[in-house]
Formats: structure tokens, C-alpha cells, sequence
């Protein structure tokens, strides 16, 4: 590896890290001006231009604010469990390709931060690992109701990142019949989305596993804490969940950690479901530099296609109960997550190998 190569990878991890903060910055202030709309209100529109740089001053007031730490806090991991959250959740955005790979100085470079051959498990172990700072949040903090909270979001992480992994074996299997053969890349999976069907619908995997999609996209929505499962800080319930006990940058690092997941989950489903970054680039009919960035349009637009469910789903839904919130993912998503993995596993040994009598 020369000079060149390291410049590469440090310029791809740089990106990546430029791009989840300015999403965050966009989501935020986009998320408050979609509700507002929906409900008839009109949003954030003093600091700047539309209220875009409302989300900036509000992370420059908890930057400055004070950070206070309770007396019988376990002063290590309280500081510690904020790192936790955000990091899988830059770390989780690596694996994912969001544009064409391009060549420089003879190399090709893929548009991501990182080309794992194992793309799909480092997402489910960044995913996992994002539970540990919410249970030491709420037992580090001191207190009786952070820990409780704490106590049932890990409940609520563990059951649906078991019915959004069911999910993803499905996918992975029904690409493991294509030209790629069965990679867990990310990469490979959007290359076996290229193409067509019957000359013009797009080959994306939500057609032949649109019920694998629709397990997936509850169980994202659930695994961000997003409503209508966002039990985790129920305001009557719980104070503030988990994150009671804190306040200033601490807090903010939770806040943009459930934002970079938002994002992160939704170009993951896109990636997998919706094809990737695979688009018309109308090569040859348009300017070089025109084709050579629709690719990362095409993924923007089916991420924010997604990221725009979510806050539609937050205006128009109410807070589920806790039972029920257990009940959806233990006797409704698990147990159709594996029915439908084993009819997705004969249909495509069907595919394959042809029927057993034949």
C-alpha cells in the first residue's frame, strides 16, 4: 500500500463521516418541517434560510450547555454508554455503497467507506452492539426509572433485530442464485439487482421478497426507536427513558445517534430491497459528469423515500402499548419471518434444482 492507497481510504472514511453529519444536520430540520406540515403548523423558519440552521443552533446550545453527572452514577460507563450509540452508528454506514465505483490513478475505488466480503453480518453486529449503550445508560445512571427504561429498550432491540435478521437471510439467499453466487457483500448484493424483468420492471429484490421487505422496514423501525415503538423514552411513563440522566454533548450524542441509524437503516434497506444505487444514468445522452453522479442520486432518492416513511409514520400514528409492542414482534414478525423463510427456501431449491420428482 503506497501513498496514493492511504490517501484513498482515509478521503473514502472522511466522506462517509461528512456525509452522515450533514444528513443529520438535513434530517432533523426536515423531519420538524414534514410533521409541521402534516399537521398543519409551519416549523422551524427563523435561523436561516426555511429554519435550516435551526438544527445547528440547537447543537451549539447543548454543546455549551452544562453536562451534569448524578452522585451515584458509575461515573465510567455513564460517560462511556453515549460513545456506544454513536459510533456503530457511523461504523454501520461504512459497508454500505451509495454510488458507481470510479477509477483514480489507475485504481478502482468504490464508493464506500469499506468493501467488506461480509457486509451484511458487520451490519447485524454494529446493530447489536448499539443495545449495549442503552442498557449501561440506564443502569449506570443511578436511578430506578432510566433502568427501566433502559431494561425494556434492550427487550425491544434483542426481539426485532431477530425478526429483521430473518429478513435478511431470505434476501441473501434469494441472491445467492444470481451471477454473484451467495455473497454477503453489499456490493454483490446491488450487483445482482441490475437489470430488468420482462424488459422494464427493475430487478430489485422487494418484488420476489416483498414480504421479507415489509419485516424488515417494521423491524428498522423499531430497532430506531422511532414511533410508533418508541417505548424506550415514553414521556408519562418513564420521564425520558434511558437518557433521563443526561444532558449537554452527552445527550446530543444520542440524539445524533438515532438520526446516523435513521439514515443508516434506510440506505440498508434500500441497498437490499430497492437496488442500490442501480439507476438509468442515461449515459451518452447526458454530460459525463451527469451520469457519473446519478448513481448516488438514485440511492438518495430510495433512501429518502424510506427516511420520508418514517416521519410519516410518526405524525400519523400513536404510541403502541408495551405488551403490544412484544406481541407484534414475537407472534406476529418472528413467526412470519420464518414462515416465509422456508417458502423462500423451497422456491428457490424449486428454481434451482427443479421440483424433486421431476
Amino acid at each position: 500500500m503506497d501513498l496514493v492507497d492511504i490517501l484513498i481510504v482515509v478521503g473514502r472514511v472522511l466522506l462517509v463521516f461528512v456525509l452522515l453529519l450533514l444528513t443529520t444536520v438535513f434530517n432533523v430540520w426536515l423531519e420538524r418541517k414534514v410533521v409541521a406540515d402534516m399537521q398543519n403548523r409551519v416549523g422551524p423558519d427563523r435561523a436561516g434560510p426555511w429554519g435550516l440552521l435551526q438544527t445547528v443552533a440547537d447543537g451549539l446550545k447543548l454543546f455549551f450547555k452544562e453536562q451534569v453527572t448524578p452522585a451515584k452514577a458509575e461515573y465510567g460507563m455513564f460517560a462511556l454508554a453515549p460513545l456506544l450509540a454513536i459510533v456503530p452508528a457511523f461504523l454501520m454506514f461504512m459497508v454500505v455503497p451509495f454510488g458507481q465505483p470510479f477509477t483514480i490513478a489507475g485504481r478502482l475505488v468504490p464508493l464506500q467507506g469499506t468493501e467488506l466480503n461480509v457486509g451484511v453480518l458487520f451490519v447485524l453486529a454494529m446493530s447489536s452492539l448499539a443495545v449495549y449503550a442503552v442498557v449501561l445508560a440506564g443502569w449506570s445512571s443511578g436511578s430506578k426509572y432510566p433502568l427501566l427504561g433502559g431494561v425494556r429498550a434492550t427487550a425491544q432491540a434483542i426481539s426485532y433485530e431477530a425478526a429483521m435478521g430473518l429478513a435478511m437471510v431470505s434476501v441473501i439467499m434469494f441472491a445467492s442464485t444470481s451471477t454473484v453466487g451467495g455473497s454477503l457483500s453489499l456490493s454483490d448484493i446491488v450487483a445482482g439487482q441490475a437489470g430488468t424483468y420482462l424488459g422494464f420492471v427493475p430487478r430489485w429484490n422487494i418484488f420476489p421478497q416483498v414480504v421479507a421487505f415489509v419485516i424488515f422496514f417494521l423491524a428498522i423501525i423499531a430497532e430506531t426507536n422511532r414511533s410508533p415503538f418508541d417505548l424506550v423514552e415514553a414521556e408519562q411513563e418513564l420521564v425520558g427513558g434511558f437518557h433521563t440522566e443526561y444532558s449537554g454533548m452527552r445527550f446530543a450524542m444520542y440524539q445524533l445517534a438515532e438520526y446516523c441509524n435513521i439514515f443508516s437503516m434506510s440506505a440498508i434497506c434500500a441497498t437490499l430491497f430497492l437496488g442500490g444505487w442501480n439507476g438509468p444514468t442515461f449515459e451518452g445522452d447526458v454530460p459525463t459528469f451527469v451520469s457519473a453522479i446519478l448513481p448516488t442520486v438514485w440511492f438518495l432518492i430510495k433512501t429518502y423515500a424510506i427516511i420520508f416513511s418514517f416521519f410519516w409514520i410518526r405524525a400519523t400514528m400513536p404510541r403502541l402499548r408495551y405488551d403490544q409492542l412484544m406481541q407484534l414482534g414475537w407472534k406476529r414478525l418472528i413467526p412470519a419471518a420464518l414462515v416465509w423463510l422456508m417458502v423462500s427456501t423451497v422456491a428457490i431449491s424449486v428454481r434451482q434444482f427443479g421440483l424433486p420428482w421431476n
